[in-house]
């Protein structure tokens, strides 16, 4: 079966690339070896951060760095051997975590995050998925006035750049939360972002509505990804079809490069893991918006199947054994605050953010390999950037000129 375009992944970047290649007028068929939407964009705390307009640092002060050495941390755990292997890119990271560096890819960054929240307005008008908008903003909660104060001044920095908070005290948040347990310092409410109510859900609309506009989705193993004698490309589905297309995007995100290195190309992904667990509400304690509690490193999200706790990261690779006690360990600081009832799922979720010693996600064409293109390494905002991303790899394919400068984001610069 021919097309223009093969699309490798059915996360929110590559269903995002699927229906922006589409409305470009080209044939493209999307294959993943699972339905949309079950892989890492399923899990996440459910947040399109438009005020998230700096990506994740890595701390640099000394205390953090030994603190988290003891691998005891609720925010940051790691596997010895796993993080061992990924020391080259960690030492990146750390180094681009500098001020000076930190501030220029920032600057690079939030060209991306300025157009999120627009971008995924509009497909959610489209694909008739309004109703998954679960509320406004979130609170990011401090229980130290020490903290709560530095942070009052990120806001201040981030409102020149015209994202919009609410400064709460910790009085404040006894009123808007009167379900929470305990002495708050106070908050920050952002009050651009959109709350969904199940991310994975979010991700099956915007498929069913690529499907609805003429796109084709298959399941299959996107690794049978193979170069044909015209030039082309191929690759096998489930039912035992071949796709056949002129051009393909890998966006199979922790896994991608393990596809690119077969035809030449490479990228240093740092694999941050990460777990949740749904809750039972308990009978008159609502939890009114998504908080974080910003000094444990975990989130809470009221979803549809319940208060969903999302753990920090996990240096780990994507397909190591799952070690649950980060979960174990959030869900012991939370109970203390948090209404949670009882565990709803059989075992903790997990999944796996492809990140980059840069901070930056990959987007454009692979080096030397004409009619491959890639778009991964979102980090932690993969679900908040998969729309924006497939408008700008979409006017890239096309020859059209992307809204914004995207050469901070090419494969080149890993190449």
């Amino acid at each position: 079966m021919k097309h223009d375009i093969i699309v490798l992944g059915a996360g929110m970047v590559g269903v995002g690339c699927a229906l922006h290649l589409q409305a470009r007028g080209q044939s493209v068929a999307l294959l993943d070896r699972r339905a949309p939407g079950l892989e890492t964009s399923y899990g996440n705390a459910g947040i399109i951060q438009r005020e998230a307009i700096a990506p994740y640092a890595l701390p640099r002060d000394l205390g953090f760095l030994l603190s988290g050495a003891t691998n005891q941390r609720v925010d940051v755990r790691y596997h010895a051997g796993d993080a061992a292997r990924m020391l080259g890119p960690l030492w990146d990271y750390y180094r681009n975590s500098a001020p000076e560096v930190y501030k220029q890819i920032s600057r690079e960054y939030e060209t991306l995050i300025a157009l999120s929240l627009e971008s995924h307005t509009q497909l959610m008008n489209d694909a008739g998925a309004n109703d998954l908008v679960a509320g406004q903003g979130y609170l990011m909660l401090y229980r130290t006035e020490r903290e709560l104060q530095s942070f009052f001044e990120v806001a201040d920095e981030r409102a020149k750049d015209g994202v919009h908070h609410i400064k709460l005290t910790g009085a404040d948040v006894a009123r808007e939360e009167p379900s929470l347990v305990g002495a708050f310092a106070g908050a920050v409410r952002w009050t651009d972002p959109v709350a969904i109510s199940s991310p994975g859900d979010l991700v099956q609309a915007y498929a069913r509505l690529f499907e609805q506009r003429g796109g084709a989705v298959h399941l299959g193993d996107a690794m049978t990804l193979r170069k044909t004698d015209a030039g082309g490309w191929q690759v096998d589905t489930a039912d035992g079809q071949t796709l056949e297309a002129s051009q393909v995007v890998v966006a199979l995100g922790p896994w991608t490069t393990q596809l690119t290195e077969r035809f030449g190309y490479t990228a240093p992904v740092i694999p941050k893991r990460g777990y949740h667990m749904h809750y039972t509400r308990l009978p008159g304690k609502p939890l009114n918006s998504t908080i974080i509690d910003a000094e444990n490193g975990y989130v809470v999200a009221p979803m549809k199947d319940g208060l969903r706790l999302t753990t920090g990261a996990e240096l780990a690779n994507a397909d190591s054994p799952r070690t649950p006690t980060q979960i174990d360990a959030a869900e012991k600081i939370a109970r203390q605050s948090f209404p949670l009832g009882e565990r709803v799922d059989a075992e903790p979720w997990m999944g796996t953010r492809p990140c980059m010693p840069d901070m930056k996600p990959v987007f454009g064409p692979v080096p030397e390999v004409p009619g491959l293109w890639c778009a991964f390494g979102h980090g932690h905002q993969g679900f908040t950037l998969g729309p924006v991303t497939g408008e700008l790899l979409a006017a890239m394919m096309t020859g059209a000129t992307p809204r914004v400068d995207v050469r901070p984001f090419s494969p080149e610069r890993f190449g």
